[in-house]
């Protein structure tokens, strides 16, 4: 099934940044890695990639006590790009034809999933026994796509030159898609229309997560990259304190991990904590719950 939706837009006001500074940031880096990239947070486990002092590209998990290097087997490179309880969700590089496949891991075995007719497909994100994320059609084209567990669903934004779906919440899911001109732009989808959402002032907004009410991602503007916190009504700029840019992938309640590039061009993952008190003072949106994500 294949939907394709007219797009409506949604522009929300920009808040200060003493609401970024009421939180905690912590950095994450893998020993030894030269980069940390974190993509996704479950309770306290939180899954990403690392760049050996070789080059290398691994994937890890790590449960706030030690670090687990997860690879599948024969394949080229790997990427782990959600995280579900024990389940880890991604995409990989066959050694074959150089193809690359979703797949979705449990802790004890791999099962590849791929669209169908599809030689590049790529999960991105993971909610019980549902999975989002994008493939190429034999024109080279991208899509977004939603599986269920039993069949694919083609989600395309209408005009869009490239759709992604990267995060989803219940039934609803987050992603970015390209226009004409290849600019980035946030959506988000409730399984009946899709849904435009652009950083008031970016250049770009790309959508990566979603718990609840509340997205995160990264938007451009200035030549310089910044996360944010939308919560359905305000947009809040997030940026690791002192660092030239920073990416927020993904969100569990009131902890939102990504990464961020210090000044000499290293890349950090961290985990950002908001305070409970300091949510309700700060955004004085009384009725705002940061609930904890659901996959």
């Amino acid at each position: 099934m294949k939907i394709l939706i007219a797009v409506s837009v949604v522009v929300g006001m920009l808040l200060g940044v003493s609401y970024a500074r009421a939180g905690t940031w912590t950095t994450f880096n893998y020993p030894g890695a030269t980069s940390t990239y974190i993509y996704d947070i479950d309770g306290s486990n939180l899954s990403g990639v690392y760049i050996s002092t070789s080059g290398g590209i691994r994937n890890f998990l790590y449960n706030s006590t030690s670090w687990t290097t997860i690879n599948k087997p024969g394949a080229v490179s790997t990427i782990i790009d959600g995280i579900d309880g024990s389940n880890l969700a991604g995409y990989y590089t066959d050694a074959e034809n150089y193809y690359s496949h979703g797949f979705l891991y449990n802790g004890t075995s791999w099962a590849t999933l791929d669209m169908p007719g599809s030689n590049y497909t790529y999960i991105r994100g993971i909610d019980g026994g549902n999975l989002v994320g994008s493939y190429k059609d034999t024109s080279n084209n991208t899509h977004g796509f939603l599986y269920d567990g039993t069949g694919w669903t083609t989600i395309d934004m209408s005009g869009a030159s490239a759709t992604i779906a990267y995060g989803i919440d219940g039934s609803n899911l987050v992603g970015s898609y390209q226009d004409a001109s290849y600019h980035n732009h946030g959506f988000i989808y409730d399984g009946t229309s899709l849904t435009a959402l652009n950083y008031p002032g970016a250049n770009e907004t790309i959508i990566y997560g979603i718990s609840g009410n509340n997205l995160v991602g990264s938007y451009t503007g200035s030549g310089k990259t910044r996360g944010f916190l939308y919560d359905g009504t305000s947009w809040t700029a997030l940026n690791y304190p002192g660092m030239s840019g920073t990416k927020i992938c993904g969100i569990d309640g009131n902890n939102l991990v990504g990464s961020y590039t210090d000044a000499s061009g290293s890349i950090h993952g961290f985990l950002y904590t908001i305070p409970e008190p300091a949510t309700f003072l700060l955004l004085g949106l009384g009725g705002l719950v940061l609930r904890r994500k659901r996959k």
